[in-house]
């Protein structure tokens, strides 16, 4: 052998002992979770963002009536064998729709059909889902029920209670006060239902989407002249209500933890209540009630994928068994209703009604109309509605 051929030799042996001592320190800190290889969707550790454990790392930003879902151990369990490790900020169902950056998130999932549809017009996307559903409900108090009973606004069938639309609006576009109504609530504040911010908050919207049917007699709003009638007819009854927060946790958790005095009626995702009296410790107290309104509207809640891994996420909380059970528990409504009423049962509370009189949004481009016009109305800003991010 030449002295040329061996020095050859020895210089390829330094860069293969190079490149075999590169793949090591790659492979240990893959192993660490510091470094990840690029995404192939569906294979789990092998993700654009993967971190220890060999899981994809995916992140979303929801409507914060989900956060307890996915903060749940049992779905991030459930998830985790799937390979995925799912982070989620929260932000009012509206923001997420006009207002959020949704290019850091893998998906989008608002608590309502228009807000994600207007997601899927403005962004490009990989699909949508729809792991469950929730009715618009008003959280309350028994008492409250009982003098609304009393006036011809409520009423009770079959163990559940219904609030008459047509007859609340009268009521309360007279100014009544609950001391007006009777002993048994001697408080100043006038009968109201209390809302989020109607400028940041889906469970608002659908509030507002409500009494626009209800105000019109019946129908979707469809014109310009409509719009201008229902932002006359319903402002009052967001601007009344003095200051309101951004998101539906907040009045729901000022109903559980100050009770009667300060929210006897607060309109809410039913899923909210009911998740809140299957959960362990639950703040529900024996006077506390749910009531559904007459007409209510369904909170379609839609997964809207903006990457492969965004998707196959989605794909999960619709088709896997286990998820699904898991979101009964925490008071959503999937796809099967057995699963439903099976937790429902289970925690011994009663069937939810066999049938609610449901109405229909109008489309995203309208809602807003009226959005805008009820939220001109107000005299102060819109609270502040920043991504809440989950704590690292």
């Amino acid at each position: 052998m030449s002295k040329a051929q061996g020095r050859s030799g020895r210089g390829c042996s330094v860069i293969v002992g190079l490149i075999l001592l590169v793949l090591a320190v790659v492979a240990v800190l893959i192993g660490r979770g510091t470094l990840s290889l690029p995404g192939i969707p569906g294979v789990p550790g092998v993700g654009s963002s993967a971190g220890g454990g060999g899981t994809v790392q995916v992140s979303g930003v929801i409507g914060s009536e989900k956060r307890g879902f996915f903060e749940d151990p049992r779905v991030q369990d459930v998830l985790a064998e799937h390979g995925f490790e799912v982070d989620v900020d929260t932000a009012g169902s509206r923001r997420i729709a006009t207002d959020v950056d949704l290019n850091s998130y893998d998906f989008a999932f608002p608590s309502s059909a228009p807000a994600g549809q207007k997601i899927v017009s403005s962004v490009p996307n990989r699909g949508v889902n729809t792991p469950f559903h929730s009715p618009m409900a008003v959280a309350t108090f028994t008492p409250i029920l009982q003098i609304l009973e009393r006036e011809g606004v409520a009423r009770q069938e079959a163990g559940h209670w219904f609030i008459d639309m047509e007859r609340y609006i009268e009521l309360a576009r007279s100014e009544t006060r609950w001391r007006d109504l009777g002993p048994e609530y001697p408080s100043p504040r006038t009968v109201q239902i209390s809302s989020t911010d109607i400028r940041t908050s889906n469970s608002a919207a659908m509030y507002l989407s409500i009494l626009a049917w209800v105000t019109r007699g019946g129908g979707v709003v469809t014109s310009d002249a409509q719009v201008r009638e229902v932002i006359d007819a319903v402002s009052p009854l967001f601007v009344g209500q003095g200051y309101t927060e951004s998101t539906s946790a907040g009045p729901f958790a000022d109903y559980l933890a100050q009770g009667i005095g300060a929210r006897p009626m607060v309109m809410v995702y039913a899923a909210q209540y009911l998740g809140e009296k299957m959960a362990e410790n639950s703040r529900i107290r024996d006077d506390m009630a749910l009531a559904y309104p007459d007409p209510t509207l369904n909170s379609t809640h839609m997964l809207v994928a903006l990457t492969d891994d965004g998707a196959e996420v989605g794909r999960l909380l619709t088709t896997d068994p286990e998820l699904q059970r898991l979101a009964a528990e925490h008071g959503f409504r999937p796809g099967d209703p057995s699963l439903f009423a099976t937790a429902l049962g289970d925690h011994g509370i009663a069937e939810p009604p066999t049938f609610l009189a449901t109405v229909d949004p109008p489309v995203f481009d309208r809602l807003e109309e009226l959005i805008e016009g009820v939220g001109a109305q107000y005299s102060s800003p819109a609270p502040p509605d920043d991504i809440e991010e989950d704590a690292p």
